[in-house]
């Protein structure tokens, strides 16, 4: 009984051996592959890109979370080398600027000389960038609390988009919802 038992356990385990390692290694592959090359037929087709990758250099990443720290700090001189010489930026209102960064550090700079305080609890960034537009992004999610001059305090979770163009930034929008 016991020729039979170990027998039949000899032979569960050859059986159970056949190469799933390698097969393993061949399906990882694919499975990258395939989430890059989507073959799920979704209901929507972006019209800017699905095709990102985090090819973003930790340059451009330390130089958009500089921007932040710069912002938080006062550091509107620090914060004016980072940004291209034409700017777009899309406010979390609704306005729009397109123009120069000496345009968007003025209005900028009115806004944050109105604050006494401001702190940036950083959740979360993503490093994106489309190969087919050669454009690199740096996305975040963060909380910001401002104290006005006035001693009003406002605090809002924001998500901002970050487009980095041969070491500057030249595109920004940012969402906003408040915290209260």
């Amino acid at each position: 009984m016991k020729k039979v038992i170990f027998c039949l356990t000899i032979a569960a385990f050859l059986l159970s051996c056949n190469n799933s390692g390698e097969k393993t290694a061949a399906t990882s592959t694919d499975t990258t592959t395939q989430n890059t090359q989507s073959t799920v037929d979704l209901p929507y087709k972006a019209s800017y890109s699905s095709n990102f990758t985090q090819d973003v250099s930790d340059a451009d990443l330390k130089l958009v979370m500089q921007s932040y720290r710069d912002w938080e700090t006062g550091n509107m001189a620090g914060l004016g080398s980072v940004i291209g010489d034409s700017v777009d930026v899309d406010f979390f209102n609704g306005d729009h600027f397109k123009g120069t960064k000496t345009g968007l550090l003025k209005i900028w700079t009115t806004f944050r000389d109105s604050l006494s305080s401001v702190a940036i609890e950083m959740e979360g960034w993503h490093k994106m960038y489309e190969p087919a537009k050669k454009e690199s992004f740096v996305v975040t999610w963060y909380k910001e609390i401002d104290t006005y001059k006035i001693g009003k305090v406002d605090s809002a979770w924001y998500h901002d988009i970050n487009e980095i163009k041969n070491g500057k930034l030249t595109y920004y929008r940012q969402y906003k919802r408040p915290a209260k």
